[in-house]
């Protein structure tokens, strides 16, 4: 009896031991190219990189189109008395010309007054406005469209008004930012790429790049948003006020989203800050937990490419991952922020992913993330991946910005 005992006991070991492996080898390793063949130096990785890029061009993100050889910079606005004096607002019209046809979006910029210039820059995608993020009566009130919503209920028919002034300040804290000495640069998305089912692909930039539609990695609405970004980044590399070697790109939410595909891609930006992105996001697909592929391409299906619809159902099989994303951005600082309250971005999910990309932060002689285990709520760690869980919900509040901020300074001061 006890021989049988034992060889059971063996063999369940044996078992469990297996499944522990296959479990982890199920997540894509960034330091195996597809064929198989090893990644054992960095320029090996370099390779190993575009491979990743190009896999998600294809399969989720879609292809979007280059620098447009017919762009030009329009400064509006110039204060260098904004916010009682310790910034100066500019505003700036993006104008791009392609395939005969014409697309335009304003940047809202604040400068501190007092810090040394060039100073480093954040830039962000906002969701009701440049005039939202501010109460400054000098601030534009975008042509786009503007939704009407319980949280935010300020515009008459689709039509910004006074009162968007400064309605979603509170996720932006630009007196924060400003006294930190970091410029802030935002841009709405409504005017870059339409989030309204009425409208996708009909407006903004999509506009410019109709043979970009009609294919299976079609040019997505968070290509289209991560894209823009860097059209940004285009200006701030013009502006003698900015420091464009210092410059970090900040998203919530599904403009989250947008930010790592925008650092992912753009190695001019030397920071990304997610803050609960989520599926498609930060989040590893193979845990199988929160927001999954099927509601992304249901409910949002113009976020990512049509390609991306035939991993629906297949979250935890994934040839590929997010924390492929984040590696795609190292050696370079992000930052990952969760919430404790907002499951479908599965903040634990959020985190593994950090977990995972830790081992290429390392690979590229980097501290990576500091710890093995999520860290307690309100406790912010940070290495060259800095992460923290709040409590509260789906939100970017007074915390995060404090972290975003320390972290700011710690990694593009060096």
């Amino acid at each position: 009896m006890k021989s049988k005992f034992w060889l059971s006991f063996f063999l369940f070991s044996v078992s469990f031991l297996s499944y522990g492996q296959n479990e982890d080898s199920n997540i894509p390793d960034p330091l195996t190219f597809d064929n198989g063949t090893k990644v054992t130096s960095v320029k090996q990785w370099n390779a190993r990189r575009e491979e990743l890029l190009q896999t998600f061009r294809n399969e989720m993100y879609g292809t979007s189109p280059g620098r447009p050889k017919d762009m030009r910079f329009e400064v509006f606005d110039n204060d260098k008395n904004a916010l009682g004096g310790k910034a100066t607002r500019k505003q700036v019209t993006v104008h791009i010309k392609e395939n005969g046809k014409e697309a335009k979006f304003d940047i809202l910029i604040y400068i501190p007054n007092k810090a040394k210039h060039p100073v480093p820059a954040i830039i962000g995608i906002n969701f009701i406005g440049n005039q939202a993020i501010n109460s400054d009566p000098g601030i534009k009130l975008t042509e786009a469209w503007v939704e009407n919503s319980k949280i935010f209920p300020c515009a008459i028919n689709g039509k910004a008004t006074d009162a968007c002034r400064g309605v979603n300040a509170s996720q932006w804290q630009v007196d924060s930012i400003i006294d930190a000495g970091f410029a802030l640069a935002t841009i709405y998305r409504e005017e870059i790429a339409s989030d309204r089912k009425e409208e996708y692909f009909q407006t903004g930039v999509h506009v410019l790049y109709p043979e970009l539609q009609n294919r299976d990695d079609n040019f997505s609405t968070v290509a289209a948003w991560a894209w823009a970004l860097s059209r940004g980044m285009d200006y701030l590399e013009t502006d003698k006020d900015i420091n464009a070697k210092k410059v970090a790109v900040f998203g919530f939410s599904r403009l989250g989203k947008a930010a790592l595909w925008a650092g992912a891609n753009d190695t001019r930006f030397a920071m990304v800050i997610s803050n609960e992105s989520g599926a498609g996001g930060a989040k590893l697909f193979h845990r199988g937990i929160g927001e999954n592929i099927r509601r992304l391409n249901t409910v949002f299906p113009h976020w990512y490419a049509k390609s991306f619809r035939k991993y629906m159902d297949k979250d935890t099989l994934l040839p590929f991952d997010q924390h492929l994303i984040i590696d795609l951005i190292a050696p370079r600082p992000v930052y990952i922020a969760s919430s404790e309250g907002d499951k479908n971005s599965d903040p634990e999910g959020e985190f593994a992913s950090a977990k995972e990309a830790d081992k290429l932060y390392r690979f590229l002689k980097t501290d990576g993330l500091p710890v093995k285990e999520i860290p307690a709520l309100n406790k912010s760690v940070m290495g060259q991946i800095g992460y923290h869980i709040r409590t509260g919900g789906h939100d970017v509040t007074s915390f995060d910005w404090q972290q975003f901020l320390i972290f700011s300074n710690l990694r593009l001061q060096k």
